[in-house]
């Protein structure tokens, strides 16, 4: 009886990693988390595409080279524009001067008189903030608020794993939403609340994001963000594209789960929204444009890849039509 072949799937790296998927799993959780600690959460591009390249490679320890190196084409293109992106979006100060009025008298409009003639930021900061101690909520904020560098590209990771069509569905709108929201930094230039106080507008606003961190004393996990918060357009608040990216990961998969699974989602990005109004990042009605153009960008992709399909598609009447001529004559 002939000796049945390994299948094809077996060749390549897991002849020379003899290790199950867990393990190189399990090692990749292990360094990420010892590099995270120590230098920080990888939210520079080039640096997250190694972290999942790796962890892809993990994923699929078993497949032959080439399924890891189609992980390198799909991601290389994704990389390139997060790369433009961040370089980009740092000359958006540069170009004229932001708009800082505007955003506080929306603010006021929507919740003076709910907030004692106070912008929602100043009004929370007063009620709950206190800067001799950590509060338990700075906290959760911080990490909500570190949660938007994970997320998204983390979602986008697992779905090129186990669902390559839907990784690419995520990405078209990952990558309009984001152009979008460049556009805009370069066209509107918007101050958020701590700038503006900063600068005079406002009475004072602390920025709280990553507080919370040091109540555990990760002072270096955060560190590459806190170099990011300096070193980026300080007046890129409009649209928040922290709130943005928070509702369309929910809205993603809110068709796709369970009616009371899908409620539960939507508290992340309302947990998203009170992180940035209390901390000082964002006003509220940054958030609101940030929801519209979540809806938008949805809206937008859907009706192109609704015209892609039926441009490819071969019209459905065109062979009876022509049945139909052959009869008459």
């Amino acid at each position: 009886m002939d000796t049945p072949q390994r299948p094809e799937t077996d060749k390549g790296l897991s002849r020379r990693f003899p290790v199950s998927r867990s393990q190189a799993v399990g090692v990749w959780a292990a360094l990420f988390v010892v590099f995270f600690l120590a230098f920080g959460l990888p939210t520079d591009p080039g640096y997250a595409f190694i972290w999942l390249w790796a962890l892809a490679v993990a994923w699929r320890i078993d497949q032959p080279l080439r399924s890891h190196l189609l992980f390198a084409r799909d991601w290389l293109p994704v990389v390139a524009l997060l790369t433009v992106y961040n370089l980009s979006r740092g000359f958006a100060d540069e170009i004229r001067a932001p708009h800082v009025t505007e955003l506080i008298n929306a603010d006021l409009a929507m919740f003076g008189w709910l907030t004692d003639g106070k912008i929602p930021t100043i009004w929370l900061q007063e009620n709950l903030y206190d800067p001799t101690r950590i509060q338990w909520w700075e906290v959760l904020v911080t990490y909500i608020y570190f949660s938007h560098f994970v997320v998204a590209l983390g979602v986008a990771a697992w779905l090129w794993l186990t669902a390559r069509p839907r990784w690419a569905a995520f990405m078209r709108r990952f990558f309009v939403l984001s152009l979008a929201g460049l556009i805009t930094y370069f066209l509107y230039p918007a101050a958020p609340p701590w700038w503006a106080a900063v600068n005079g507008y406002l009475e004072p606003v602390e920025r709280l994001s990553l507080r919370g961190g040091a109540e555990f004393g990760m002072h270096g996990a955060f560190s590459i963000i806190r170099l990011g918060q300096n070193a980026a357009n300080p007046v890129a608040a409009i649209p928040s594209l922290h709130t943005a990216f928070a509702l369309f990961v929910v809205l993603f998969f809110v068709t796709r789960i369970r009616k009371r699974y899908s409620l539960i989602l939507l508290l992340y990005p309302l947990a998203m929204t009170f992180t940035l109004v209390y901390s000082g990042e964002h006003y509220v009605i940054d958030v609101f444009v940030g929801w519209a153009y979540v809806l938008g960008t949805f809206a937008l992709v859907s009706i192109a890849e609704r015209w892609w399909r039926n441009r490819k598609r071969p019209p459905i009447d065109s062979e009876p039509l022509q049945v139909e001529e052959c009869d008459r004559v």
